[in-house]
C-alpha cells in the first residue's frame, strides 16, 4: 500500500511502534489492521452536530413560539 504525501513523523511513529512490537515495516500493515478494525464507539449525535458547524455565526433571529394548530376536525362533516 502506498500513502502519497505520509507524515514524516507519522512515519517513524508507525516505524517505532513496529520496532517495539518487534515487527518489521512489512508487518506494519498488521498495526494498522488491528487499530483500524477495532469497533469505535459511535459519536453522540450533539457532538457531531457541534464539530460540523463549529464557527458557523448564527445571527438570524429565531422566530417567536405559538400555538400549534387544531388538528382537523374529521368526524363532523357528513
Amino acid at each position: 500500500m502506498i500513502i502519497p504525501d505520509l507524515d514524516d513523523d507519522l512515519q517513524a511513529t508507525l516505524r517505532n511502534l513496529a520496532a517495539r512490537h518487534r515487527r518489521s515495516m512489512e508487518e506494519a500493515r498488521g498495526i494498522l489492521r488491528q487499530v483500524l478494525t477495532q469497533p469505535q464507539p459511535p459519536t453522540p449525535l450533539g457532538q457531531r452536530l457541534v464539530q460540523r458547524f463549529r464557527g458557523v455565526a448564527m445571527d438570524a433571529p429565531l422566530p417567536a413560539r405559538s400555538l400549534p394548530r387544531m388538528p382537523p376536525q374529521w368526524d363532523d362533516q357528513a
